[in-house]
């Protein structure tokens, strides 16, 4: 799991446990805690001196609580290591999984002593719990691994904060005489306080000083502190009346050193203080800028600084290491805010100049595929700028520009659209002209006229604004043209198909065909078969035989055929060829004849 941590929060980390440490654990006069990041895990290094008796198990609990006092919010695993100075081997770890739920696991390696030592706390396999760690003791073979672990910890800076004694300064007493011969004005020198009579200002400050030390220890607030440093300033100044030829003038001026020096620190801690309820007010409101954030984040570091350098003898020092610890973990918590909120603005930059590029590829787009470039092109700016989250400080800068860019898409979306409808509208009408051709080359003009009208209706649809509009516009006439073509074809087929139902029907008569045809442009030409010619002959040839009736019949028979057939050639305005079964012309009727 990745681990992202700034060296000025590593830093703050290790600072945070070494005095907590100091603070918790009695036994150690001399604690140094590096840490670092080695392959996306934090990595805690304790050290102390040899001749410290160390309880690897509270170590690794107060570490364990500062870590779960950070309130992690996400899963981290922690690698943390004791070790004495000037050794490379560690000889004692822990691992640490800090997980929201609580869960953890942790192991130990076994103490490695030095030059000349045979093993260390090793050999013991019972395990020692305390509350939700679990400390087991083991010695660890692999020197050469552990050494190449620890090498994240070589460029550290020491943070060694030493824990002394509550020791007092010592403070030469010396005393001066002093002469006075007194003439004419003694009585002006005996005047100011403290140079014969009893001197109240410094027993006061001398009081103050005393008392002053157990006001700041047990101090809980900030408006104790002020109450305080205004009591050591008035007692200070009460000292100022001290002349020089005073026989305590020396003295107070130390007292008023001290009392000076404690209002100092005093003053630094209540400036740091009041910076940080400055910055605790700034929390309440979203920030609307990322340099609000960064003017949180240096308030909190003012806060800080003047804090970390309060010595774990002050008798502020209990305040302060409480105090930091808040600090701390607002600071920590500006830093990833400010580190989302550049993502952010770096992702809205971003948006912003993909919204350019897409304008100049809109403006310069001339076929399908580049307003299908365009559309794309925006639709990666519209989906950047929706994922900046409403906390963001570039949220509203994000909704304005959506305001502007999504009607964009929308018309760039349907410009796209438009000419993908237009480039399917014009090869479909290549399509239906391609269709009506082969269906002329069959001589099917039905189909063929149909296709040709639905080639030409087709491109007619290509819209106006398109891109393919003047394409689609030079089709209409050869189109036309075809399906005029086409029309005529078929008006003509049409009326063949009339012309020869009506010859079927005449030249056959009571079920006997009396004769055949062909129609082609020339005319329509008729055959007498060889039956209804040989009856026709034979009563040529004997027309005073009994059946005279029936020859008769068979002229008037023949003249009616012409007749029809003269009708019918009239309708197709075709001309009319009569042929008898041997080939000679009976009857001719042309056109206009």
């Amino acid at each position: 799991m990745k681990v992202a941590v700034q060296q000025e929060d590593l830093q703050l980390l290790a600072k945070t446990l070494q005095e907590q440490l100091l603070v918790e654990v009695s036994t150690a006069e001399v604690f140094e805690v590096k840490c670092a990041v080695n392959k996306d895990e934090l990595m805690i290094l304790t050290q102390h001196a040899s001749d410290v008796i160390v309880d690897a198990q509270l170590i690794f609990t107060v570490i364990e609580e500062v870590l779960q006092s950070l309130a992690p919010h996400k899963e981290q695993r922690v690698q943390c290591f004791l070790r004495i100075f000037g050794e490379q081997i560690p000889y004692a770890k822990c691992f640490l999984e800090l997980k929201q739920t609580g869960g953890r696991r942790q192991e130990a390696g076994g103490r490695v002593q030095g030059a000349g030592g045979d093993g260390g706390v090793g050999g013991d396999e019972e395990a020692i719990s305390s509350s939700s760690l679990t400390y087991s003791p083991s010695i660890d073979e692999d020197e050469d691994e552990e050494e190449e672990l620890f090498d994240p910890f070589a460029d550290v800076p020491n943070l060694s904060a030493a824990k002394p004694g509550f020791q007092a300064k010592p403070i030469l007493l010396g005393a001066a005489l002093l002469a006075i011969v007194v003439l004419g004005g003694s009585a002006y020198f005996l005047t100011p306080p403290c140079v014969m009579s009893e001197c109240k200002e410094m027993q006061n400050a001398e009081q103050l000083k005393t008392k002053s030390s157990q006001l700041m220890r047990r101090a809980k607030s900030e408006k104790e502190l002020v109450s305080i440093q205004q009591e050591l300033e008035t007692a200070s100044v009460a000292l100022n009346a001290i002349p020089s030829w005073s026989p305590r003038y020396q003295m107070s001026k130390e007292l008023k050193a001290s009392l000076s020096g404690r209002s100092e620190k005093i003053n630094q801690v209540v400036k740091a203080l009041q910076t940080a309820s400055l910055a605790t007010q700034k929390v309440q409101t979203p920030a609307s800028s990322l340099e609000e954030l960064q003017t949180r984040q240096h308030l909190w570091r003012q806060a800080i600084a003047p804090l970390e350098t309060i010595s774990s003898s002050s008798e502020l020092y209990g305040l302060v290491q409480g105090k930091l610890l808040n600090f701390r973990v607002h600071l920590h918590a500006v830093n990833q805010q400010i580190f989302l909120e550049e993502k952010w603005l770096k992702k809205l930059t971003a948006a912003k100049a993909v919204a350019v590029a897409a304008e100049k590829q809109e403006a310069n787009a001339k076929s399908l595929n580049d307003w299908q470039k365009v559309q794309s092109t925006w639709l990666v700016v519209v989906n950047a700028l929706n994922t900046i989250p409403w906390n963001s400080v570039g949220y509203q800068e994000a909704q304005k520009l959506l305001i502007d860019y999504k009607p964009k898409l929308v018309v760039v979306r349907d410009r796209a659209t438009k000419e993908r409808l237009a480039v399917q509208t014009y090869q479909q009408a290549l399509i239906t002209a391609k269709q009506a051709k082969a269906y002329e080359q069959q001589n099917q003009w039905q189909a063929a006229a149909t296709y040709w009208d639905q080639a030409l209706q087709t491109t007619k649809k290509v819209p106006q604004d398109s891109l393919y509009y003047t394409q689609a516009q030079s089709l209409v006439e050869p189109y036309s043209t075809a399906l005029k073509q086409a029309q005529e074809k078929l008006q003509v087929v049409s009326s063949f198909q009339q012309t020869r139902t009506d010859l079927d029907k005449t030249c056959i008569n009571n079920g006997i065909r009396i004769c055949t045809f062909s129609i082609d442009n020339a005319g329509i030409i008729v055959r007498l078969t060889p039956e209804y010619d040989q009856i026709r002959q034979n009563n040529l040839a004997n027309p005073y035989s009994e059946n005279s009736d029936t020859a008769v019949d068979v002229i008037n028979h023949l003249q009616s055929l012409r007749e029809a057939l003269g009708v019918i050639a009239d309708n197709a305005n075709l001309s009319l060829f009569l042929y008898d079964s041997q080939g000679q012309v009976i009857y001719t009727r042309t056109l206009g004849g």
